[in-house]
């Protein structure tokens, strides 16, 4: 037990150090700057060239979602998430340890050349994050913390952060295993937590934006705008469900752009009961799983024209 309890101290210790150093020491490997000059830079590009015509630069929910992209990139791992992850991977260790398993790893890579480990990583991490993004949508108690997220009414950059920390959980429990058995050599994934961070924040952006060919490789506005749509095909749960990469969806059978969708309503059936203020989001737990019709997308309206690549923004 005493073994446990240092670590939760070094972790609440170590990750507020870290915190205040990210905070004033600005540099090029700095999470938190990059994060600012990033979200500033999505944001001008929305002044300057914005999709959707709206009345002022601050959309609806735009500071709430401002809180909630520090809470989900910071703060929720100073509150919590850090120390109860790491006591998680120490006492997991410790269960592998009884059957006689030390080393999780079972492809190591570091070896490798730096870019196939990039590589390699990031196509595991975002298919990981693909499937576990399909199962906030199919089940019907992870749709309940999901909703925090589809209850974005208006597009725009930081929505890219507005989610439950539920969901953090999920998806680092669902990486972790997977992760450790290819043995990783890399130590410093900065590039590729940036470069996700940015594809995010221009995915949620109020810009028209579709990288032309790339557009069956990246995920993009066009394409998510259908992921938070009210209106889905019938009998779907969901569409788009790609993080970073869009192929997951084009490769399954998810992909779904019947049009552009400029002024597409966003958010789920029954959105004006769910919780709009921050704190009340914040403490959202479900007390019950939904009846099917309560979930993520049941039949709503006749079946759309589901995606051809003749059809809708793929000319663009």
């Amino acid at each position: 037990m005493e073994k446990y309890l240092k670590i939760i101290y070094d972790a609440y210790y170590g990750y507020a150090q870290y915190l205040l150093n990210e905070m004033l020491y600005p540099s090029w490997k700095n999470y938190f700057w990059w994060l600012i000059g990033l979200s500033l830079l999505v944001w001008t590009l929305e002044i300057l060239f914005p999709w959707r015509k709206r009345g002022g630069i601050l959309r609806k929910d735009f500071w709430m979602d401002t809180f909630y992209m520090f809470f989900n990139y910071f703060l929720f791992s100073l509150i919590a998430y850090n120390a109860i992850s790491m006591v998680a991977v120490e006492a997991f260790n410790d269960f592998l340890g009884l059957f006689g398993v030390t080393n999780l790893v079972a492809l190591e890579i570091g070896s490798w050349p730096q870019w196939a480990q990039f590589l390699t990583l990031f196509l595991v991490a975002d298919f990981i994050q693909w499937n576990v993004h399909r199962l906030l949508h199919r089940s019907p108690l992870l749709w309940e913390f999901h909703k925090v997220h589809h209850s974005v009414e208006e597009m725009g950059f930081a929505a890219h952060l507005r989610f439950h920390w539920m969901e953090t959980i999920l998806y680092k429990t669902a990486q972790y295993v997977p992760l450790a058995m290819i043995g990783f050599g890399l130590e410093d994934f900065f590039i590729l937590h940036m470069f996700t961070t940015a594809i995010g924040h221009l995915n949620h952006a109020n810009i028209r934006l579709t990288y032309g060919p790339f557009k069956y490789i990246l995920n993009n506005p066009i394409m998510h705008t259908w992921h938070h749509a009210k209106t889905l095909p019938e009998g779907s749960h969901g569409v788009n469900y790609g993080i970073t990469l869009s192929l997951w969806d084009y490769l399954f059978g998810t992909a779904y752009i019947p049009h552009e969708g400029r002024d597409e309503p966003l958010g789920f059936p029954g959105m004006e009961h769910f919780p709009t203020k921050l704190w009340d989001q914040l403490r959202y737990i479900p007390t019950r799983t939904k009846t099917p019709s309560d979930t993520s997308a049941p039949p709503r309206k006749a079946a759309l024209t589901p995606f051809t690549p003749a059809k809708g923004p793929e000319k663009l």
